[in-house]
């Protein structure tokens, strides 16, 4: 097959895949993305690692950067008990392949079906983070996070300690996201493109909450609450490491698009 949109100057063709999934009235097949399948380690490698710095791009269009708070790491498909991470003190929207550098980090330890990690102090997050409280399945946005997230609810100042990291991994158990007690927010995922679709997302319901919440109270009208059944369906339909894999690429090519893919280097 022919590489998509998403292949890089000196990504393996192979690396950008599609899969067909029905067909349109006509009989042509309709074309949806998958991930790709490396000849080598070296090659899965090199595009986890061009993946996490164009998520640090995506993160800092978003406004997702502040200070040096924030890291999205991404573990090494060689050295499986190593993380690729961003260096301290460097923006964001300036990280390339090249400023990567190699971790260990307790969130995967716990998880070791979690390959990606992505927390930042976004703005929503934040915000919504101050209620101590998990997210209304009022969207069907939302409902990628149902029965899926959960709320680590003892703020002790800046993570600095080992022992602390092991409690936000306990607390983020099996989920995808955790909402940290007047912090941020913390996503996972099996790939750096799952786990950084699943902020973006999550960085939105909490906007969306926080503007119904805030309707709700000022109108007096409740909120209407969507059902288990209906929940667990779309979640189904929505909330699989797939479908967020699939959701993250068009952010993939927009961040191409307008950087020519200058962090690759």
């Amino acid at each position: 097959m022919s590489p998509t949109a998403t292949s890089l100057d000196n990504e393996p063709a192979n690396n950008s895949r599609v899969g067909a999934k029905g067909t349109t009235v006509s009989g042509k097949k309709l074309k949806i993305r998958s991930y790709p399948r490396f000849e080598s380690l070296e090659e899965e490698r090199s595009y986890r690692k061009q993946h996490l710095a164009a998520t640090f791009r995506i993160f800092a269009d978003r406004g997702f950067d502040k200070g040096v708070a924030g890291h999205i790491s991404v573990r090494d498909p060689i050295l499986a008990d190593h993380f690729w991470l961003n260096p301290l003190s460097q923006h964001f929207s300036q990280i390339c392949v090249s400023d990567l550098i190699l971790v260990n980090e307790d969130v995967h330890k716990a998880r070791p079906d979690v390959h990606a990690a992505c927390h930042a102090h976004s703005v929503y997050g934040k915000a919504y983070s101050a209620f101590d409280l998990p997210l209304d399945m009022i969207t069907q946005d939302s409902l990628r996070f149902y029965k899926s997230h959960s709320v680590y609810d003892n703020f002790g100042g800046i993570v600095l300690d080992r022992e602390e990291g092991i409690r936000i991994a306990k607390s983020l158990g099996n989920g995808k996201a955790c909402i940290l007690q007047n912090h941020g927010l913390l996503t996972v995922g099996q790939s750096v493109d799952e786990a950084a679709f699943w902020f973006i997302s999550l960085d939105k319901t909490c906007h969306a909450q926080l503007l119904v919440d805030a309707a709700a109270s000022g109108s007096g009208k409740m909120k209407k609450i969507i059902g288990d059944e209906e929940a667990a369906f779309t979640y189904d339909q929505v909330g699989g490491p797939e479908k967020g894999w699939l959701a993250f690429q068009g952010y993939y090519d927009e961040i191409m698009a307008k950087t020519g893919g200058n962090f690759i280097k």
